[in-house]
């Protein structure tokens, strides 16, 4: 992971935009749902439900990720105090089937990260065809989560210098073409798969005009962050409670 003083050098640093220094946000990844627990990543759909409604129900207003990146780069209006966006990795299948009925109740915005190698190929994943009726509600933002979902430390210890460079690139920038020819775009975020991030790989991101990179450090987003290293709360079942409200920002 970056260090505090790595972020606060790295590309896309929120102070050198000169917006609001109010911003206080919490950015909610989630992996996969079902009606019950199968694995450590699994939040059972009543789960969700429970947390959406403590969401409605304590002032915490679901606003799209967009709209907190565009705050943090100074294109975009603030996002109401307290606010918490929407995330989930992978392409799950069971975004499709458990997910998107309670997003539906609600209306609430949802980003999905994915990777377009498992997408219509894995028995676990969505299928593209699943992916286009979820942008047919206009809930669900697609965008990135690299090629293939490597492990980046891996790849770097592998490779020499300018084939890894090469690598990286070619995970963003192959996995970017995929979903804007399936589905549309634009596709200008990116998720750092395993949260493995670091400066040369906000610079390469940088380059390829990816405008925000997300993390799972477990933080509150303020002002002050690289919006290439944007953190995040890793949601599991056991987020309830106080568990669950620790994640959340305070409201003003």
């Amino acid at each position: 992971m970056a260090s505090s003083a790595a972020r606060s050098a790295a590309p896309h640093a929120r102070e050198q935009r000169g917006a609001s220094a109010t911003l206080s946000v919490s950015i909610l990844v989630y992996h996969r749902f079902g009606p019950a627990v199968a694995d450590a990543m699994t939040v059972r759909t009543s789960t969700l439900r429970w947390q959406l409604r403590y969401l409605e129900e304590h002032g915490h207003k679901v606003v799209p990720l967009r709209a907190v990146v565009a705050q943090l780069r100074g294109l975009g209006p603030p996002v109401p105090p307290g606010s918490v966006a929407i995330t989930v990795d992978d392409g799950h299948r069971s975004i499709f089937t458990e997910m998107l009925p309670v997003v539906r109740e609600r209306g609430i915005p949802v980003t999905l990260f994915l990777y377009p190698s498992a997408i219509s190929n894995a028995s676990y994943a969505l299928t593209w065809e699943q992916l286009a009726a979820l942008r047919r509600t206009r809930l669900f933002d697609v965008q990135s989560h690299s090629y293939w979902h490597p492990n980046f430390k891996v790849e770097k210890r592998r490779l020499a210098p300018a084939a890894y460079a090469d690598f990286v690139r070619t995970q963003l920038t192959r996995s970017r073409t995929a979903i804007e020819q399936k589905l549309g775009g634009p596709v200008d975020l990116i998720a750092w798969p395993f949260g493995i991030y670091d400066d040369e790989l906000m610079r390469i991101a940088e380059r390829e005009d990816f405008v925000a990179g997300f993390t799972i450090d477990r933080r509150i987003v303020t002002s002050s962050e690289a919006t290439l290293a944007l953190p995040r709360f890793l949601v599991t079942d056991t987020a309830q409670g106080g568990a669950f409200a620790a994640m959340l920002p305070k409201l003003r």
